[in-house]
């Protein structure tokens, strides 16, 4: 593990680890929790599920394929591989040919902001791999509830079987480094646009706007630590209905 990568081998892989891979290009990743003999618990999107804000971007991460093909069953988890909601299916179907990645717990913040990329880390400490696991089948049974590609999403669920946290519903971006990025990402291009338009040339903004440029980076920097699960206020403890 380190700044630069966060690749794994399967065979050091452990039960309760959180893993991830890249899909279409390195445009999004998908994060589910390893349990056991190669089996992974992960929450999928599918046609039949409807997503909870419906904006473009939700549409389009929707859209992205996150599970085999219908007319391919799987030859080790079968129809399991083809489903919506939480679902349990073998580490093959669940990387669809991407490389294996392992998130981290309990990162130094200068760690994290070293990475940046989100969706990779986080500055909260993971709960003991049985705890981990136990969350992820209780989930299985359960449900998640409605997958939201900026509030509930598979980041989410994986965070949130190794934490026990959750953000309260009500705010308008959920535990997930990776949503937060994007969100921050867009801050930062809005703030590049204004600054562009406001200089007489491409050459002035250039040569006119490098601080300012790095300015906008470290905003974008803060503003996903602030959502970082590790550091957040609004979030709450969940308690399994078999707990209470």
């Amino acid at each position: 593990m380190g700044v630069l990568t966060n690749k794994i081998e399967r065979e050091n892989l452990k039960p309760g680890d959180h893993i991830y891979c890249y899909r279409l290009a390195y445009t999004y990743s998908h994060h589910g929790i390893y349990v056991d003999a190669g089996n992974v618990i992960h929450f999928t999107w599918g046609e039949s599920q409807e997503t909870g804000t419906g904006t473009v971007l939700d549409r389009f991460i929707g859209c992205l394929p996150q599970r085999r093909p219908l007319d391919n069953p799987c030859s080790i988890c079968d129809d399991q591989s083809k489903g919506n909601g939480v679902i349990s299916s073998c580490i093959d179907c669940f990387l669809s040919g991407g490389d294996l990645y392992l998130y981290e717990y309990g990162v130094t913040r200068n760690f994290f902001l070293a990475k940046a990329r989100g969706g990779t880390c986080t500055l909260a400490s993971s709960e003991p791999p049985e705890q981990v696991i136990h969350r992820a089948f209780y989930f299985l049974r359960k449900g998640f509830g409605v997958y939201d590609v900026m509030k509930n999403n598979c980041e989410d669920f994986a965070l949130c079987c190794k934490t026990g946290l959750q953000v309260i519903p009500t705010v308008s971006v959920g535990q997930s480094g990776q949503a937060a990025s994007f969100q921050a990402a867009a801050g930062v291009i809005l703030s590049s646009s204004l600054v562009f338009l406001t200089r007489s040339s491409p050459l002035g903004f250039l040569a006119t706007n490098v601080t300012g440029l790095a300015g906008i980076y470290g905003k974008y920097c803060v503003n996903r630590l602030v959502n970082d699960i590790g550091v957040r206020q609004d979030v709450r403890r969940v308690v399994l209905e078999e707990e209470t």
